[in-house]
C-alpha cells in the first residue's frame, strides 16, 4: 500500500510546486483535471489523454450513480478498469450537481432527496452514501458531500449552509479514515463572506483531511470576485496540504489560482469549448467557425506542437465543425487539452525556477499582441 502524500517542493511568492502521491502514480502540482464526468472525457481516448500529459482525471458520483451504477462499476472492478484509465482518479461528491436541480430537490439535514434528471426516479444522497459510492468507484481523491453555494445568496442562507456542510464533512470522515491510500478532501464554502470562509476553513482543519478545497467559485461572480476570495481563503488552508480550486476555469483563471496558491484545477471549460469551436492558444481564444478561417492554411497556433497543430489547417478544422462532423470534437479537444498542460507545465516549471512573476507577466503579454 502507498499511502497518500503531498510534499511542497517549491514556493515563488504564493505560487507553489509540488508532487501528490498516490497508489497510481505521482500528480505534479499545479494541475489542471480533464473533466471525465460520466467515466470519459468526452471526444478522447484514455491513451490520448495519457499522451497529451494529462495525470489524473475528473468523474462524478452524481453521474455514475444514476447511470450505470456504483455497484455495476465496482462489480466490473472499479472506475479506472472499467474506463480503462491507469491514473489517479478525484471523484466529485455529486453535491454540485444535487443542488443545481433546484425544484427536484429537497435539502435536509441527513441528507438531500431528489429527482433524478433521467428518468424522475427518487432518491436520498447522505453523507454517508456519497463516500460509499465512491468507494465502490476506488477513486484516488473523494470529495466531502457539501452544498455548493450559489450566487448570489443572503447571508443567512449562506451561513446555514455553510455550517450544515461542515457537518457534512464531519460525518464524511468518519465513514473514510485517513491514513490510507485513498484521500479525503474537505471543501470549504461561506460564499463571497470572508468571516464565513474563515469559519469554514477553521472547521475543516479541526477534523483533519487529506487535502482542502475551495468550493462555491465559478457559480457567475465576476473574476475579480473570484479573485479576491482565493487571495483570502487559500492562505488559510495548511501548507502542508494540496489547495484545490473546484470548477475554475479560463487560462486566466488557472494563472491567478496558482499566483494565489492553488495546486489542483478542474473545469469542463476546454472540452466544452472545443465542442463548440472555440480554441484556446497562447495569444488568446480562436474561434474556428468564423468565416475568415475558411481558406487559411496555418494551424491553430503556429507556436503549438501538438499533433492537431502538427497536421490540420484552420481551413480543415472550419470545415469539419461546419460539417458537424464528429471528428471536429475530437481534433478540438485535443488541442485544448493539449493548450492546459503545456500551461501548467510551464507554470510549475517557472515556479521550481523561481521566475514564476516573469511567466506570468509574459503570459499576458502575448495575450495582447
Amino acid at each position: 500500500m502507498i499511502p497518500f502524500r503531498f510534499d511542497l517542493l517549491k514556493q515563488d511568492g504564493n505560487a507553489r510546486y509540488g508532487k501528490i502521491q498516490t497508489s497510481r502514480g505521482i500528480i505534479e502540482t499545479p494541475v489542471f483535471m480533464p473533466v471525465g464526468t460520466q467515466a470519459t472525457v468526452k471526444a478522447m481516448l484514455p491513451e490520448a489523454l495519457d499522451e497529451l500529459g494529462a495525470q489524473i482525471i475528473l468523474a462524478n458520483t452524481y453521474h455514475l450513480y444514476l447511470r450505470p451504477g456504483h455497484d455495476l462499476v465496482r462489480q466490473l472492478g472499479g472506475l479506472h478498469k472499467f474506463m480503462n484509465w491507469s491514473k489517479p482518479i478525484l471523484t466529485d461528491s455529486g453535491g454540485f450537481q444535487v443542488f443545481s436541480l433546484g425544484d427536484l430537490r429537497k435539502i435536509e439535514e441527513n441528507g438531500v432527496s431528489f429527482q433524478s434528471h433521467l428518468d424522475g426516479s427518487k432518491h436520498h444522497l447522505t453523507p454517508e452514501l456519497a463516500i460509499e459510492i465512491q468507494q465502490a468507484l476506488d477513486s484516488d481523491i473523494v470529495m466531502v458531500f457539501d452544498e455548493c453555494i450559489p450566487y448570489p445568496a443572503d447571508r443567512t442562507y449562506v451561513a446555514a449552509s455553510t455550517s450544515r456542510s461542515g457537518r457534512w464533512a464531519e460525518r464524511c470522515r468518519k465513514v473514510l479514515a485517513s491514513g490510507g491510500e485513498k484521500a479525503l478532501f474537505g471543501i470549504v464554502q461561506g460564499g463571497m463572506y470572508e468571516d464565513l470562509r474563515r469559519q469554514s476553513a477553521e472547521g475543516l482543519i479541526d477534523i483533519g483531511f487529506e487535502g482542502y478545497a475551495l468550493g462555491g467559485l465559478s457559480v457567475g461572480e465576476e473574476a475579480s470576485l473570484m479573485y479576491e476570495v482565493m487571495e483570502y481563503a487559500l492562505p488559510l488552508l495548511p501548507q502542508d496540504k494540496p489547495r484545490y480550486v473546484m470548477g475554475v476555469g479560463t487560462p486566466e483563471n488557472l494563472i491567478e489560482g496558482v499566483a494565489r496558491g492553488c495546486d489542483m484545477f478542474d473545469c469542463v471549460m476546454p472540452t466544452r469549448n472545443a465542442r463548440n469551436g472555440v480554441l484556446f492558444t497562447g495569444f488568446g481564444k480562436l474561434s474556428i467557425k468564423q468565416a475568415r478561417f475558411r481558406d487559411d492554411p496555418q494551424p491553430i497556433d503556429p507556436c503549438c506542437d501538438c499533433y492537431v497543430c502538427r497536421n490540420y489547417s484552420r481551413a480543415y478544422l472550419r470545415h469539419l465543425f461546419q460539417s458537424n462532423e464528429i471528428l471536429s470534437s475530437v481534433l478540438n479537444t485535443h488541442h485544448n487539452l493539449y493548450y492546459y498542460q503545456q500551461l501548467m507545465g510551464s507554470a510549475r516549471q517557472a515556479i521550481s525556477q523561481g521566475n514564476f512573476k516573469v511567466f506570468r507577466d509574459d503570459f499576458y503579454r502575448s495575450r495582447q499582441v
